[in-house]
C-alpha cells in the first residue's frame, strides 16, 4: 500500500541542489547552482592588520587593524568584534564595531548591533535596539567639477549691519529698574 522506498528519495538531484545551496547566497540559473562569492571568517579567528579582498566578507571571528572591501558587502556577524577603519560598498553591522566606517551605498546598523566611530555613507540606517555613538556623515557622493570649491575659497556671508537707533522723541527716557 504505502512505498515507503519512494518517499525517502528526494525528488531529483537538482531539487535537492537547489534547496541546499539556497541557504548561502545560491541562485538557480538554467538548472545549475551558481553560488555567490562569499568569505566567512569564524569565531576563533583573530586577525591583526590589513584585511582587503575583492568578494564578500562575513566577520564573526575578531579583527584589529583596517578593512578594505572597495566593491563590495561587509557583513560583522553577530558574534563579530572590529576595532579597525572598515570601506567597503555596503556594511551590515550585527555585532561590533569600534571605528570609522566608509561606505559608498550604504550602512545598516541591526538589532542589537554596535557601532563607536563615525559613519560616511549616503544611506543610513539604525535599527531599534542598535546602539550607535559618533557622527554621520550622509554625502551624495563628489559633487561635479563646476560645483566643487576648495575650502580656502569660501568665503564667509557679510553680517547684516544693524543701523543705529537715534531717539527723535525730546520726552525723558524712563530709568532701567535697579537704578542703574
Amino acid at each position: 500500500m504505502w512505498k515507503r522506498e519512494e518517499a525517502a528519495k528526494p525528488v531529483s538531484p537538482a531539487a535537492a541542489a537547489s534547496v541546499t545551496g539556497a541557504g548561502v547566497g545560491a541562485s538557480r540559473a538554467g538548472g545549475r547552482v551558481a553560488e555567490r562569492d562569499v568569505v566567512n571568517i569564524g569565531k576563533s579567528v583573530v586577525i591583526k592588520g590589513e584585511l582587503s579582498g575583492s568578494e564578500d566578507l562575513t566577520i564573526e571571528g575578531q579583527v584589529e587593524g583596517k578593512i578594505e572591501l572597495k566593491q563590495h558587502v561587509l557583513t560583522i556577524g553577530p558574534h563579530g568584534r572590529i576595532r579597525a577603519g572598515v570601506f567597503a560598498k555596503s556594511v551590515i553591522v550585527l555585532g561590533e564595531v569600534f571605528g570609522d566606517i566608509k561606505a559608498t551605498d550604504k550602512v545598516a546598523i541591526r538589532d542589537n548591533g554596535s557601532v563607536e566611530g563615525d559613519i560616511t555613507a549616503p544611506k543610513v540606517a539604525i535599527a531599534e535596539g542598535a546602539r550607535f555613538r559618533g557622527g554621520i556623515d550622509m554625502q551624495q557622493g563628489a559633487r561635479p567639477k563646476g560645483e566643487e570649491r576648495p575650502a580656502a575659497e569660501v568665503k564667509p556671508q557679510p553680517q547684516p549691519q544693524h543701523p543705529q537707533v537715534k531717539a527723535t522723541s525730546k520726552a525723558p527716557q524712563a530709568a532701567s529698574p535697579g537704578g542703574n
